[in-house]
């Protein structure tokens, strides 16, 4: 069975860090792209960034470009997301996705995680 399971999330002060990670198991994603995408209450889901497989091409959106870095390490089948400076308005459940493709639509995605809570206090 495919698993993506997120971590790191928790309750920072604006201005503070956090580090996501996401650990996939049941099959190898090394070829597959990777993403992180968000979703706060009451709003639709939004892409947050996107990785290639082999990590030389990504996706920012522009609310988070400068702050967050997205990586991953195939050889732990795991893709990070650091967010630095975060803001009270990056607060929402964040998701990891796996993918054939690397694009910044939600519907690309096949696999998901369930969700790690951010919640940044101002």
């Amino acid at each position: 069975q495919v698993q993506l399971v997120e971590s790191g999330g928790g309750l920072v002060q604006a201005g503070g860090s956090l580090r996501l990670s996401c650990a996939a198991s049941g099959r190898t994603f090394g070829s597959y792209a990777r993403g992180w995408f968000r979703q706060a209450p009451g709003k639709e889901r939004e892409f947050v960034a996107a990785l290639s497989w082999g990590g030389g091409t990504t996706y920012y959106a522009d609310y988070v470009k400068g702050r967050f870095t997205i990586s991953r390490d195939n050889a732990k089948n795991t893709v990070y997301l650091q967010m630095n400076n975060l803001k009270p308005e990056d607060t929402a459940v964040y998701y990891c996705a796996a993918g054939a493709a690397l694009l910044t639509t939600a519907g690309a995605y096949v696999y998901w995680g369930q969700g790690t809570q951010v919640t940044v206090s101002s």
